[in-house]
């Protein structure tokens, strides 16, 4: 099943009195269950591209189809509605807020959807956490955690309403090589279980983790290539 089709996306900005084509004609098609790592240098085009994934920005020109939606005619208020349900964001900050509970931070998206599956908001949000191993720090707020388990929050936060697609930006860029390879560990867990993820990263070693990895320069792919884990890299 195809979760993810991009026709000739292009993306413009006018910064100033310049034009900035960041993306550049890009199709990409990606299947359910994939594990996918974009890379690139900074202006390649890579967070252009997860902003247009995450429905956080619209394309200028070309088309995009999320679970057979098309997300390209969509206006602001249905883009969001899209995000809410269809998309769990990870972030290199992990965005946790400081004075509520693990459980509370995970919960928190259940609050905004108008999707209700039949079970509780604190039951959803206690599944999640022992989905990444957390089931013991639920009542437990960030700055009682490691910056690994903070993380772990925010993919049960991600996580909590069944989206179609995890979008991870740089989502070990704040931590050492050993919570790294937790955290990896973790998403090779929750792909194994058949959710589909897709991570920004600019480290070769992180990306490697992934089943696919596609590179990019100046708004195109300029490889796209499946991982043999064999030979991945291991952080030290």
């Amino acid at each position: 099943m195809d979760v993810i089709v991009l026709e000739n996306i292009h993306k413009v900005f006018r910064l100033g009195g310049e034009t900035v084509r960041a993306l550049n004609g890009v199709s990409l098609t990606i299947h359910k269950g994939e594990y996918v790592a974009v890379m690139g240098a900074s202006g390649s085009g890579k967070s252009t591209l997860m902003n247009v994934l995450g429905c956080l920005d619209q394309a200028s020109m070309g088309g995009y189809r999320l679970e057979g939606l098309c997300v390209t005619a969509m206006n602001k208020h249905q883009l969001a509605d899209v995000r809410n349900s269809k998309i769990g964001f990870v972030f290199q900050g992990f965005n946790l807020l400081p004075r509520t509970s693990a459980l509370e931070n995970v919960e928190l998206p259940l609050l905004y959807s108008r999707h209700s599956s039949g079970v509780s908001h604190r039951d959803k949000a206690r599944s999640a956490l022992d989905k990444v191993g957390l089931s013991d720090r639920m009542d437990h707020h960030p700055n009682q955690l490691s910056g690994g388990q903070q993380q772990r929050v925010a993919i049960a936060r991600a996580l909590v309403n069944d989206p179609a697609i995890i979008l991870a930006d740089e989502p070990t860029g704040n931590l050492d090589s050993k919570t790294t390879l937790d955290i990896l560990s973790v998403f090779k867990s929750l792909n194994d279980k058949g959710i589909t993820l897709i991570m920004v990263t600019h480290e070769p070693d992180v990306a490697s983790h992934a089943k696919r990895v596609i590179t990019m320069r100046d708004g195109i792919i300029i490889d796209d290539r499946n991982v043999d884990q064999k030979d991945r890299v291991v952080a030290p």
